[in-house]
């Protein structure tokens, strides 16, 4: 049996995907199988225009969708694989593809039933990408705990070269606790530290980028001048974690400086993308939740002398597309089926702060867990929504298996089209990052069937708006701060 109710708060859920007789308490809010056109299709074009990135995590973000007999799982160390997903996505018009990244994996079979176990090096796949394709930018994950600025400054601002400017660094502070083991630490490093580090390190990062003004390199092959001396600046940074003399060894980009981007949900990270990030990607599960936070984010923005259009907010959304909404119910029920139970409850583990959930009985209520120090903005949205909807320990990890907790809408391309206007419309958010179960056909259907009646209703691009990934986005160049400086510096008629 499927239930039915009306949006925002309610969702429809299969009784097999939760493990429990059907009724709304079991029905997690974030999943969405529609029956009707709840807002109507519109064929005006609109200013605003709705934001979509790739979030491409290979094998899939299903922790079973690798097992899929349309899945392929060999992909993940094939970079044919890697550009045919970019190429659709870039087909579909997408803003970004977007690269998670981690310096540690499962080292036994039970884990790496969860999904991902190997994966290209983001970094080194950036460049190649870039290449390859004309508009889509390309954003990668890089740590603040376990890199310097020097190297992520260079690497980033390369890649915006080589890419013409489309090139976007996702700021994360390290959330797995093992990746400290191969860093020459026992322990992860501490949440707080982690931050206060990551604030620095990116003042430097960004300290770097501005290492060059514009105009700066003159090549007069007849004065031998090289560049002018006074639009390049040494940094000199010395802080608490950090000591950079700078200038960085590649000029300022095609698009000014990279995007920045940053996922962290906590009151930490959100302070740091209020100062630092163009983009923000989130998990929250429903409008009200959704638009709540992004109000927030955009008055955050303001003490750093920033407007609340400079940033954009792009939740992670699963779809599930069928061409009947019976398709695309058994299209979830058939991908629920693929997840090992030991698998299902294993990928609550890094949310619990080291409570063994595996010691209590799956549907039962989830036990009070000690603080993370992984990822404490996640945990406590997990937390809540099983509060919430008094989900078992078994309900919540299936919710987590499907899309690590984010947003899954199932039903045709109508239906996922209504849901992603009405959080658009509403605005609880610019846009988002889609994620598919494994690939590559979902992101082909998506591409297919729902791109264009996003068109249709005339919320999303048919052709990309400009060159550079600050274009396409809409968002300013930042200005380099010493050209800045000697603008508004007073002259001698003013002084």
């Amino acid at each position: 049996m499927v239930f039915l109710f009306t949006l925002p708060r309610t969702v429809a859920y299969s009784d097999k995907l939760n493990g429990t007789s059907a009724g709304t308490n079991s029905s997690p809010p974030s999943i969405f199988l529609l029956s009707r056109n709840l807002l109507g299709a519109v064929s005006v074009m609109t200013s605003k225009q709705l934001k979509l990135g790739l979030f491409l995590f290979v094998p899939g973000n299903h922790l079973g969708g690798w097992r899929h007999p349309d899945a392929e799982p060999e992909g993940d160390q094939d970079f044919k694989h890697y550009l045919r997903q970019v190429k659709t996505a870039e087909r579909g018009k997408f803003d970004t593809v977007f690269f998670q990244d981690t310096s540690a994996g499962p080292w036994k079979n039970e884990e790496a039933q969860r999904g991902r176990v190997v994966q290209l090096d983001p970094a080194s796949l950036l460049p190649a990408l870039a290449v390859a394709t004309e508009h889509i930018g390309l954003v990668s994950t890089a740590t603040t705990t376990y890199n310097e600025p020097f190297h992520i400054a260079r690497r980033f601002a390369t890649v915006d070269h080589i890419s013409n400017g489309r090139a976007g660094w996702n700021l994360v502070t390290s959330q797995v606790e093992t990746e400290a083991q191969n860093f020459n630490r026992e322990t992860h490093v501490e949440h707080g530290d982690r931050y206060e580090r990551a604030y620095e390190f990116y003042d430097v990062v960004a300290g770097l980028w501005d290492s060059w003004e514009e105009g700066a390199f003159r090549h007069d092959k007849s004065t031998g001048v090289y560049f002018d001396d006074d639009k390049v600046h040494l940094l000199n940074h010395k802080g608490k974690h950090f000591s950079v003399r700078g200038p960085l060894n590649v000029g300022r980009t095609p698009q000014g400086r990279p995007v920045v981007s940053q996922a962290g949900s906590s009151e930490a990270g959100r302070e740091l993308a209020a100062r630092s990030a163009d983009i923000v990607y989130t998990a929250q599960a429903s409008v009200e939740e959704s638009r709540a936070f992004r109000a927030e984010l955009r008055e955050r923005v303001k003490p750093y002398g920033r407007q609340p259009d400079d940033i954009k907010v792009m939740p992670g959304l699963m779809p599930i597309v069928g061409r009947t909404e019976e398709e695309a119910k058994q299209k979830l029920d058939y991908l629920q089926s693929l997840l090992p139970v030991n698998a299902i409850v294993g990928a609550l583990s890094r949310h619990t702060g080291g409570v063994d959930l595996t010691q209590f009985h799956p549907d039962g209520p989830l036990p009070p867990l000690k603080p993370s120090n992984s990822a404490k903005g996640r945990q406590a949205l997990l937390i809540e929504l099983a509060m919430r909807n008094n989900w078992t320990i078994r309900q919540l990890a299936h919710h987590v298996a499907l899309a690590g907790g984010h947003l899954v809408v199932v039903g045709t391309a109508s239906k996922i089209a209504d849901v992603m206007q009405e959080w658009f419309e509403k605005e609880a958010c610019d846009g988002f990052n889609l994620m598919f179960p494994f690939f590559p056909t979902p992101l082909e259907e998506f591409v297919d069937l729902v791109v264009p009646e996003l068109q249709r209703r005339g919320i999303y691009r048919t052709e990309y708006e400009g060159k550079t990934l600050r274009e396409n986005l809409g968002l300013p160049v930042p200005e380099n701060r010493y050209t800045a400086a000697r603008r508004d510096a007073p002259t001698k008629e003013t002084a």
